[in-house]
């Protein structure tokens, strides 16, 4: 896999990450948050929902040859995250402020020592 690809692949993460984690931000307040945030307001479903897609991260990561104890460690972000999105109200607030696919990009970035560029 080249270099052009590996970069197209992370834009595309990158995107991905900051629909889950925060692209939208409360005025005056400067709290950034995503639709993982907002599908959790539909209790056990939308966290569900958003989990599925974030382990897409995950996948891409595995094919980009990321090693298993990296993965282990990027699913336990998805689960964690997934896990306390589901408690009512808690969950709310954990999500706004617990960013798993943020995170788990930022793991992947320095395995591959390269960096998309986030806009």
């Amino acid at each position: 896999m080249d270099r052009a690809d590996v970069a197209t692949r992370l834009e595309r993460l990158d995107r991905l990450a900051a629909q889950l984690d925060s692209c939208f931000r409360i005025p005056w307040l400067g709290v950034r948050f995503g639709w993982d945030s907002i599908a959790g307001l539909v209790p056990v479903l939308g966290d569900l929902a958003t989990a599925l897609v974030s382990f897409t991260l995950v996948l891409e990561a595995h094919r980009l040859g990321a090693p298993l104890p990296l993965i282990a460690r990027m699913v336990g972000h998805v689960l964690l995250d997934a896990l306390i999105g589901a408690i009512p109200i808690i969950g709310t607030v954990f999500d706004v402020l617990y960013r798993a696919n943020d995170i788990n990009l930022g793991l992947l970035i320095r395995h591959l020592g390269t960096n998309p560029g986030r806009n």
